[in-house]
């Protein structure tokens, strides 16, 4: 532990308003930068050991975290199979992708309080997340109907929800300089997963209980890979037991912030992932056509992470942040409006949005990270993705409602209000950082 994480843990709890609290940060920062400038400048043994140890480090948790969220993505894979093996309803198929975000957020909630991701080893914690997930995914091979799996959706988010966060903690142990392109980097490989099932979906699919079983496997693989990643040269602070962190999180003024933008972002982001293959076969075709669009769709926000990563370690993060929910919000606007015309256009605008709708996202959890009380970093992240997660819901369910009442046309301007709070947050953000 570094003499600046020493000192941070050793006075975490006192009053933060007294003389002796504002010169021990002030302290704390003089000493936080002297420690990134000489990592930085110097040609140290330390930093020739750190440079290809974090690496693997990241190579290692991207391919973890990935092959441990295929469980999530699965069921957008099969529902096509679904609704003809089990006559599925789009109301239940709806109900596939929406219990497990609501499972996500429940196990989420009980994580925090219970701050799994401070206290528990990060590689204990992601493989029993894994594990969990894919038994009660595999499960789902052995059942008839929705009113079986919808639980069983449920369950496989909850158990998700012991891993995202610890991954993201854990990465963040590996990089000072570079955090927000690191963590970048994972959002995209998720996000490049979540636009998988679109690609299998254009390629005619597969056996639906082959996708099950070895989503399953891929889960626990997973898992098992994350044991082989370490904590790194930056680590947190030790956490005690302390329940009544979770809903300390947001009296801190800068995870609060950052906290707000997220939502905002949150609001925009699911809906839009699962919606728009239904507005691209509106607007241009359907079948096969309107698959690979949303997949090149999506899957651009994975280039958007890496340089909205790249952006925020370079400008700053609220600029960052800022202006890729302003350029994702103008796209949720104006994309309708374009229903009518040629399919390159149309696609044009969907690439620019699929690229700047996510390019934000990692930037939030490294402002967490940046603000947050070193000792439960893991408890803030899990806490703000718990709230994220459940604005989720509320969009993904709404929206087709939104379209019957306004047509596709108007339907993703209901998004945009997101992405401009989220606006609003960061430049308050920025303003009391600066």
């Amino acid at each position: 532990m570094s003499l600046v994480d020493r000192v941070r843990w050793s006075f975490r709890g006192k009053d933060a308003g007294s003389v002796r609290s504002r010169r021990l940060r002030a302290r704390l920062r003089t000493q936080l930068r002297s420690e990134q400038r000489s990592l930085a400048t110097q040609p140290s043994s330390r930093r020739a050991l750190v440079e290809p140890g974090r690496k693997r480090a990241l190579g290692l948790l991207a391919a973890s975290l990935v092959l441990a969220m295929t469980t999530w993505f699965s069921a957008s894979a099969v529902v096509p199979q679904l609704r003809d093996e089990w006559a599925l309803g789009d109301t239940a198929a709806a109900w596939l992708t929406i219990a497990v975000q609501l499972g996500f957020v429940t196990g989420a909630l009980v994580s925090a309080v219970l701050n799994v991701a401070d206290v528990v080893a990060p590689g204990t914690a992601i493989l029993t997340g894994a594990a969990g997930a894919a038994a009660a995914n595999a499960l789902l091979g052995a059942v008839s109907g929705a009113g079986a799996a919808i639980p069983l959706r449920f369950l496989t988010g909850f158990f998700l929800a012991g891993v995202y966060p610890p991954a993201l903690k854990l990465m963040a142990t590996w990089f000072q300089r570079g955090r927000g392109t690191a963590l970048g980097i994972l959002v995209g490989a998720l996000t490049l997963g979540s636009a998988t099932p679109h690609l299998v979906n254009a390629l005619g699919g597969l056996d639906w209980h082959t996708v099950v079983y070895a989503t399953s496997a891929l889960t626990l693989a997973g898992g098992l890979l994350a044991l082989a990643v370490r904590d790194g040269p930056y680590p947190f602070p030790p956490a005690t037991f302390d329940p009544h962190q979770a809903r300390r999180v947001f009296a801190n003024r800068g995870v609060r912030l950052a906290s707000l933008g997220y939502f905002g972002h949150m609001w925009e982001l699911y809906a839009m992932w699962a919606w728009f293959v239904v507005f691209y076969s509106v607007a241009v075709e359907s079948g096969t056509g309107a698959a690979y669009a949303t997949f090149a769709v999506i899957g651009a926000g994975a280039a958007g992470c890496w340089v909205g990563g790249v952006l925020g370690d370079r400008i700053g993060r609220p600029e960052t942040t800022a202006l890729a929910m302003a350029v994702s919000g103008t796209c949720a606007l104006l994309i309708g409006l374009f229903l009518d015309a040629p399919q390159w256009v149309v696609l044009a605008i969907g690439l620019v949005w699929g690229f700047t709708v996510v390019a934000d996202s990692a930037q939030f959890s490294t402002l967490v990270t940046e603000h947050a009380d070193q000792a439960y970093v893991g408890t803030a992240l899990t806490m703000q993705l718990a709230v994220g997660f459940t604005l989720t819901v509320a969009t993904i369910w709404l929206m087709p409602f939104v379209a019957d009442a306004v047509g596709w046309r108007w339907a993703f301007a209901f998004l945009a209000p997101g992405p401009a709070l989220g606006v609003v947050a960061m430049l308050r953000l920025r303003a009391a950082a600066g």
